[in-house]
């Protein structure tokens, strides 16, 4: 990390991770590649510093760094040591530990010899997989983190919201820049949608080369160091064909939001000649796709969801959908492109939905499907997304499946253009980019 590079604060991550600070759970935090989870491990850093924790204390290592790459579990364990104050907690932080071999009883050894706080990030499942579980026996709490939202982007590309004259009376929301520069909120939401929310474009700056090169080197990290690397690390051979993957991403990426079966992957590949420039004469197996998408999943690149019947409150085991986990690795794929954007704000509102820390399914009622039911305690939210609620024909279409559902939780339409009514027989009606920047 360059020297000056200055942190941004993200605060509903840090507090979490604050919340559990001297407790006896080791903190995980999860997430793709570049989302952010090493800066968020060197900032609850500077918070135990700030209240009053001694460097001595706090020791810090990055397994990608070069003066680490080669170490073992047993030289991990004699390095913390080592360094370990008598009479003192010692907070220790590890970042990308999934590298090192052996780690789990290293870190169990620790918990169990020293007086400590650990922390630790992955940018695999795999760390969290069953095997890590039987060496701490649950005691670890996982934070899942995720590329910028939203509000997040504005906050990192240095704007800020203001309240402004409407022509119309009252007043209106704008963006704001450094040099006083006054932007319609729709500027900065395609800004968003065009390059997403990978913090590392707010160091390069919104130019589309730039982007574009940032999120190349992602994906290009993701596939070889968290999916093809980790296989042989896990001494397993499954994913061996690289043309394959990708054009399996390809395809996840073309159809996020539509319900998809692993079977139909396969097929779909053959019939559209996508596999011909790869040495693969036939299809690929059920169970070799699904192995395929086990691992993207594991990543963190994409993220599945399942249906609920919600009057036979019950999951379907009938097909899900996927979602890309950041717009601007889609937009890096695909091209950049305007003839699926109600997929791709859908794909927006989903990520905002596990932000704000929902358990989110798709609902189905009847023939009817609900774009997203998101729980979480004994709260429960409806919501339905397109782009315009301005049509009468998109306003039945989207009310219909929430006015089938008999009890009293919120319903809510999420679109960019909500047209003149605010509610409908209770259904609210909000605007998409109000509503991504409501406080959480």
């Amino acid at each position: 990390m360059i020297a000056s590079h200055k942190l941004r604060k993200r605060d509903i991550y840090l507090n979490k991770l604050i919340a559990f600070q001297d407790t006896e759970p080791i903190k995980v935090v999860t997430g793709i590649r570049r989302c952010g989870k090493s800066s968020l491990l060197k900032l609850m850093a500077a918070h135990l510093r700030e209240n009053g924790v001694n460097d001595e204390q706090i020791i810090e290592i990055n397994f990608e760094s070069y003066e680490f790459i080669k170490m073992t579990s047993d030289d991990l364990y004699q390095y913390v040591k080592e360094r370990s104050l008598p009479g003192k907690r010692m907070y220790l932080f590890f970042d990308e530990l999934q590298r090192m071999a052996g780690w789990e009883n290293t870190i169990n050894a620790f918990r169990v010899d020293l007086d400590c706080d650990i922390y630790i990030t992955g940018s695999n499942a795999y760390l969290l997989s069953s095997e890590y579980s039987t060496y701490l026996s649950g005691r670890c709490v996982e934070i899942k983190m995720l590329p910028l939202s939203f509000a997040e982007f504005i906050d990192f590309h240095g704007f800020t919201i203001q309240e402004v004259k409407s022509a119309l009376g009252g007043t209106k929301k704008q963006a704001v820049d450094a040099d006083g520069t006054h932007y319609e909120l729709r500027e900065i939401f395609d800004a968003y949608m065009r390059y997403g929310g990978m913090p590392g474009i707010a160091d390069v700056g919104l130019e589309q080369d730039k982007a574009l090169t940032l999120l190349d080197g992602i994906y290009s990290t993701v596939i070889v160091r968290d999916i093809l690397e980790r296989e042989k690390r896990r001494g397993q051979r499954q994913i061996t064909d690289a043309i394959l993957l990708k054009k399996i991403i390809l395809f996840l990426a073309d159809n996020i939001g539509s319900s998809v079966s692993v079977s139909s992957i396969g097929n779909t590949l053959v019939n559209e000649g996508l596999l011909d420039e790869g040495n693969r004469k036939t299809k690929p197996s059920t169970h070799t796709v699904q192995a395929y998408v086990n691992a993207l999943l594991e990543a963190y690149f994409f993220y599945d969801i399942k249906r609920f019947d919600i009057k036979g409150k019950e999951f379907l085991r009938t097909l899900g959908k996927y979602y890309i986990v950041d717009i601007g690795l889609r937009n890096y794929l695909l091209g950049f492109r305007n003839r699926d954007s109600g997929h791709a704000i859908e794909n927006v509102v989903y990520f905002e939905l596990l932000c704000r820390g929902y358990d989110v399914a798709i609902g189905k009622v009847g023939t009817a499907e609900v774009d997203f039911i998101a729980t979480k305690a004994d709260e429960k939210l409806y919501v339905q997304v397109t782009e315009s609620m301005e049509s009468e024909t998109v306003r039945a279409r989207e009310l219909a499946p929430l006015q089938k559902i008999a009890d009293n939780y919120e319903k809510i339409v999420l679109s960019l253009n909500s047209g003149l009514d605010s509610s409908y027989e209770g259904i609210k009606s909000l605007n998409l980019i109000d509503w991504l920047l409501e406080s959480k």
